[in-house]
């Protein structure tokens, strides 16, 4: 460990050796860091550099094999969650833990509810509630479920959560990766005004461009192991991710090659509709063509992939070479070439009781079909080639996927599909949640893929990664297709006024 920032006096959190070890992982390896009061800590490290397993250990959800745990330099016996709590402690994690069908009060308070004896005391519950939200700046109505929330107001509520039990360190898991610009200059503004209060974070994430706007110092985990802690101030990003990955690491966009006019179509949409969601549209994606969607979180981004990949019904004729996918379904869908990497990978893209074998193989059995088996020795080695082309990090192919660490899982995603070799894909947010290293690995399979002819249509809630990792692109707003740009005329002030209807 390398720490060359000036340190205050005062430590609120020390972890101090930290080993934790699964079934045929070492995830955590002597690992230590600090935080003091009022302090925003910088998580960085690719994924499966044990990040979140480091956190789960301080939020009570995992128990380390050895080191020690200091809270004001007094050694913490934390076992569970509710210990963690009782110190202080908050975490919200990147899928957020609320009940869908309750409103802000009861997602609240859920487990520490003022009781009169046997009864719940409603008036001092909503006192609290109002209490804690009219801190945060919120509006929610209070009676309002989770479930129709949007985003940002559940993670209002999970920080909320965590401050009426008086949180003094919160520990904030990828928490821009689903907001909006405004959205997150809200939640910057918000941390900064609980710093002033004294609260600490530790903040994990991924978008290191957000590193120069929050945070105050840095750590660096690799391969489960403290490598340098600085100062934000004292640490430019080609050290931070040299730091993080082990090695130098080119971050620009990979150059893409002109789309041939002349290349055939491979993807034609037509009169897609679904009202309220969106109105009719029509577009084509040329062998070869990158077509990105850009647009604030809400817009219906998501919801025109879905209705292409036949995941909602809608009334529009998909055509991939021009033969129609008739009355699309999934199944439908994938048998004519089309493959769907899905925004929540862990809900919709993978089984994560699976290994990573089966989640590779499982919409394509048809391949292995051996009359009333399968052939489990081409399988698995269809596997490990996947495996060694996307670099996944795993013991063996048994390991089951929910064991993966982020990144690792969206390389299992993308190994189902490429195990098809479709012709279309359909990727929404592909590179959320992940790091750098990643990311490069994902740009240059996009890259390869349309060099290959596959006609690709990228949903990316970043905009230089929309911008530099496509041809073409439409702005979506209220369900609708309200600008086209082409790669020539690309301006980020532009397509920014067409998200969000100001003029540019």
């Amino acid at each position: 460990m390398n720490v060359s920032a000036s340190e205050p006096s005062a430590t609120l959190l020390e972890m101090r050796d930290i080993v934790k070890t699964f079934p045929g992982v070492r995830a955590l390896d002597g690992v230590t860091l600090s935080v003091h009061p009022g302090e925003v800590l910088a998580l960085v490290g690719e994924n499966g550099a044990g990040k979140s397993t480091l956190m789960k250990i301080l939020a009570g959800a995992h128990r380390a094999d050895s080191g020690s745990i200091l809270i004001d330099g007094a050694v913490a016996n934390i076992t569970d969650p509710r210990s963690a709590e009782r110190y202080g402690i908050g975490m919200i994690y990147q899928e957020f833990h609320l009940v869908p069908t309750l409103g802000a009060i009861e997602n609240m308070l859920l487990g520490i509810e003022p009781c009169d004896g046997f009864f719940l005391n409603h008036a001092k519950a909503r006192s609290l509630a109002e209490h804690t939200l009219t801190q945060l700046g919120s509006t929610i109505p209070f009676d309002l479920p989770a479930a129709r929330m949007t985003v940002a107001q559940q993670q209002l509520v999970e920080i909320a959560k965590v401050l009426v039990r008086r949180a003094r360190l919160i520990v904030m898991d990828e928490p821009t990766a689903a907001l909006s610009e405004h959205e997150i200059d809200h939640l910057f503004a918000l941390i900064a005004k609980l710093q002033a209060d004294g609260v600490a974070f530790v903040y994990i994430s991924h978008r290191l461009e957000e590193l120069d706007r929050i945070a105050d110092r840095i750590t660096v985990l690799r391969d489960g192991r403290t490598v340098e802690t600085r100062a934000a101030s004292a640490f430019p990003r080609d050290e931070m991710i040299a730091a993080m990955v082990g090695r130098s690491i080119d971050t620009h966009f990979p150059a893409l090659p002109p789309v041939d006019e002349h290349a055939p179509i491979v993807l034609e949409v037509l009169n897609l509709q679904q009202p309220p969601l969106f109105r009719s549209m029509h577009f084509t994606v040329r062998a070869g063509e990158i077509l990105g969607l850009a647009g604030l979180v809400g817009a219906g981004r998501t919801q025109i992939l879905r209705a292409i990949a036949g995941a909602d019904p809608s009334d529009a004729l998909v055509q991939i070479d021009g033969m129609p996918i008739p009355h699309a379904t999934p199944g439908q869908a994938i048998d004519h070439g089309l493959a769907f990497l899905t925004e929540d990978r862990k809900a919709q893209g993978l089984v994560l009781g699976m290994s990573v074998r089966e989640n590779t193989t499982l919409a394509h059995l048809k391949l292995f079909d051996r009359g009333l088996l399968l052939d489990t020795a081409k399988e698995e080695q269809e596997t490990r080639r996947l495996v060694a082309a996307l670099h996944t990090r795993t013991p063996n192919t048994a390991q089951l996927v929910r064991n993966l660490s982020g990144g690792n899982q969206q390389k299992v995603v993308l190994a189902k599909w490429l195990l098809g070799q479709a012709r279309v894909f359909l990727f929404d947010e592909p590179t959320r949640g992940i790091d750098i290293g990643a990311k490069m690995e994902i740009y240059a399979l996009l890259l390869a893929l349309a060099e290959k002819g596959a006609a690709i249509v990228m949903v990316s809630s970043e905009l230089p990664e929309i911008l530099g990792m496509t041809h073409r692109l439409f702005v979506v707003r209220e369900g609708t297709f309200v600008a086209e740009f082409a790669r020539a005329d690309y301006r980020a002030d532009a397509i920014i006024a067409a998200a969000t209807g100001a003029t540019s």
